[in-house]
């Protein structure tokens, strides 16, 4: 019962912190005239990743490096399959030229050099550090980007009428939320999966990754739903670049020792988020946006995952190989990225 409170209240207070950064930073990033789709790769999904970077930093800090893991690698798989998918069947998402051209496989690369990291069975500060060093020269791109002027808002937009102080207090109040929230949702998690004899892996993969990936959902289904569909596939690609070199950049610096890969991990869990990073390139190829077709499909594949996860997580004599399971789901995700290219 005490482990249900924590993992409900610390959810609770992670969305309701996140919707009070996100609004206030983007109240404050619109009055600076920055486009939409600078919004939603930097401060929308650097937002809405905030209860990734809470959770997976307090997880490394608490000792429970798995969950700080399997917190990204989820994120990020849940991030793609179910946010861009759900999405997509709200209203079909616009994929831009940028997006193709730089930050897509921007997010793939990020995904394969963390792969390429954990080869040696850890991944150690030094890495974690090469990871925020990424982070700080994307950050530093896009914001010369957005100045230059590429990203200009279109003639007639308005920023919201927001005073910047209490779009300042806004984002403080959320950040405070967040970590209050952040440190009941681990030690929810952690004392479930000690109950339930579920390894601290699997919840970071499935749980805590769906619950801190709400406020991504939240915000790119309703963008997708009211037009703003640059923001809901931004939000997605740069939430999981976020993920990638600052949450587990950060996580990776301040934990007390490096963090130990699994080999099911791996053989399984880090190649399929390489795979799924992959697969947007050529879903986004098709005519240049995600329709609904597609999302169903990313949806189907998510679906799958969860059933993989959940009987490797249980023990259960169905439970395949990683290999195996890594096979499968690939082979699900072929479908998607042959739709993308059929239809280009």
């Amino acid at each position: 019962m005490l482990a249900l409170v924590e993992f409900v209240s610390g959810l609770a207070l992670l969305i309701l912190g996140a919707h009070q950064l996100v609004g206030g930073a983007s109240a404050l990033a619109r009055g600076f005239g920055v486009s939409p789709l600078v919004v939603g790769l930097t401060v929308v999904a650097y937002g809405t990743s905030a209860p990734e970077l809470a959770v997976s930093v307090q997880a490394a800090l608490d000792g429970s490096p798995d969950i700080a893991l399997g917190n990204v690698v989820g994120s990020n798989v849940c991030n793609v399959l179910v946010i861009l998918g759900l999405s997509a069947l709200a209203a079909p998402l616009v994929v831009t030229p940028r997006l193709l051209r730089l930050d897509m496989p921007l997010m793939v690369a990020a995904s394969a050099l963390v792969l390429v990291f954990a080869l040696d069975g850890a991944l150690s500060r030094v890495e974690g550090i090469a990871l925020l060093a990424a982070a700080v020269a994307y950050t530093a791109y896009a914001l010369l980007d957005a100045r230059r002027g590429r990203g200009a808002p279109a003639d007639g937009e308005a920023a919201p009428v927001e005073s910047r102080g209490r779009s300042l207090l806004r984002m403080l109040v959320g950040l405070a939320m967040l970590v209050l929230g952040a440190h009941w949702l681990v030690e929810g998690a952690v004392l479930a999966a000690r109950w339930l004899g579920v390894s601290e892996l699997v919840i970071g993969l499935t749980v805590v990754a769906v619950g801190t990936s709400l406020p991504e959902l939240a915000t790119s289904v309703v963008a997708a739903w009211r037009g703003e569909r640059d923001i809901a596939v931004g939000n997605v690609v740069g939430s999981n670049l976020f993920n990638l070199t600052t949450v587990l950049g950060l996580a990776l610096t301040v934990a007390p020792a490096p963090i130990v890969i699994a080999p099911q991990t791996l053989a399984f869990d880090l190649p399929v988020m390489v795979a799924v990073a992959l697969v947007c390139i050529p879903v986004g190829m098709s005519r240049m946006r995600f329709d609904r077709l597609e999302g169903g499909l990313l949806l189907a594949t998510y679906a799958l995952y969860v059933v993989l996860l959940a009987l490797r997580g249980t023990g259960h004599a169905l439970a395949p190989q990683p290999w195996a399971a890594a096979l499968a789901l690939g082979t699900a995700l072929l479908l998607p990225s042959w739709l993308g290219w059929r239809t280009r």
